[in-house]
């Protein structure tokens, strides 16, 4: 009877569980923590997103594609989406795949392929002005004889936008920190030293971030093999015209094999034909191989295109980077100006401290002597009320010349600067 009602138990157990429903024990519902269900994982694993697809004409459009879809049509890993993952802070990325650069450059994060760009959209300013400049551009440049690929257009936006957003932003510090520093150094106050505090760390912030672009772009520069990567447009015609030979290898081996399956002709023109035709076919191949294979072994050292556009940019990260460091070192002349000038009030207040403790040690002999004779004792001193005010005389010149001589060794000994 026992084991008959637990297996009555267990059985209702695994009957009632679910995921969405929860569970149900003698007839009361258990349920389980929602978003804990593998439907909630599936469903935030398949979320799509608003995209912003710009082609090489400037015409742009609103698409929404989850993330299986972007991956296939970008040829990426998953793992280059969480770098344009707004909700999640990176630094400044750049990075060359087979048939993309995926790029993460402050607000502006983007796909780039050699026909389009597909940009992530949001209502910042920043994504907004991408988006308006890169469409201008690319309308007005289309009739003129601009030999720069289309990738490098919008890497080369992508990077004017955020150098240019980051010096904005140095501007406007150096424009806030230089006043606050001059006010503190004429007058120190809790607010003042608060302002510079709160000014210091969005400096350090600033740098960091300064500092990551600038590290970016020079470690492409020093990598070859990176920036060849980033050559789309000659990746994608490359390929195509290997495609379009191969289906013509393949369209002439099909004619080849119905012609050798027809009865053969007395004179075996069409079989001499193909023939010719086929070995011409390979030798294309082998020579576009050949080309393929050499143009890409130099195509890892002719990058020049590329490495003058990411040095142009170079330098201006480094032009603001220099400004930064500079502005830092201001901040810290001016908190060892603060620290010697506080050192120096503090010396100043040992020296009263010290001339104070001297000054009532020996006004303490003062009293001592006012206190003996103020003892309750028989002398023939009491006997003349004038002898009284000779002992005050005495005792306030002896106090004083000890005291003149306590000074006179301490400046003989050089620790006041009397």
């Amino acid at each position: 009877m026992k084991d008959q009602n637990s297996t009555q138990l267990l059985s209702g157990i695994h009957r009632r569980v679910s995921f969405q429903e929860g569970a149900e024990l003698d007839g009361v519902g258990i349920p389980l923590l929602h978003g804990f269900g593998t439907s909630g994982v599936k469903k935030r694993g398949i979320g799509s997103r608003s995209w912003v697809q710009i082609d090489k004409n400037g015409k742009s459009q609103t698409l929404v594609l989850d993330k299986a879809t972007l991956l296939k049509r970008c040829g990426l890993p998953a793992r280059d989406l969480r770098l344009l993952d707004p909700l999640f802070v990176y630094p400044s990325t750049i990075l060359g795949r087979e048939k993309a650069i995926v790029v993460s450059l402050e607000k502006v994060r983007c796909i780039i392929m050699a026909d389009d760009v597909f940009l992530l959209k949001s209502i910042d300013s920043c994504v907004l002005q991408y988006e308006s400049e890169l469409c201008q551009r690319l309308q007005t440049v289309k009739d003129q004889n601009d030999d720069l690929p289309f990738e490098f257009k919008a890497l080369e936006l992508a990077l004017e936008l955020a150098s240019s957003s980051l010096d904005s932003q140095v501007t406007g510090l150096e424009l806030e920190i230089y006043p606050v520093l001059e006010e503190l150094a004429s007058s120190i106050s809790t607010v003042n030293l608060e302002h510079v505090r709160r000014l210091k760390s969005d400096l350090l912030a600033l740098t960091h971030r300064v500092q990551k672009v600038r590290d970016e772009i020079e470690q492409l520069m020093d990598d070859d093999g990176d920036m060849a990567e980033m050559y789309l447009t000659e990746k994608k015609a490359r390929m195509e015209t290997y495609f379009a030979t191969e289906q013509y290898v393949n369209n002439l081996s099909t004619e080849d094999a119905v012609s050798r399956s027809l009865p053969c002709s007395p004179t075996g023109s069409s079989i001499g034909e193909s023939g010719k035709a086929w070995s011409s076919a390979i030798m294309s191949l082998s020579k576009h191989d050949s080309s393929a294979s050499h143009s890409s072994s130099n195509r890892r050292w002719n990058v020049e295109e590329l490495e003058m556009l990411l040095e142009a940019y170079f330098v201006v990260m480094d032009y603001t980077l220099s400004k930064l460091l500079s502005l830092k070192e201001y901040i810290d002349d001016t908190e060892d100006f603060i620290n010697i000038k506080l050192n120096n009030v503090q010396n100043q207040l040992i020296q009263f401290e010290l001339l104070l403790t001297a000054a009532t040690f020996f006004v303490t002999i003062f009293a001592v002597v006012t206190g003996v004779f103020g003892m309750n004792f028989v002398d023939s001193v009491f006997d003349n009320p004038s002898n009284f005010d000779s002992v005050v005389i005495y005792s306030t010149i002896c106090c004083a010349v000890a005291y003149l001589f306590f000074l006179l060794y301490f400046k003989h000994k050089r620790l006041l600067p009397l």
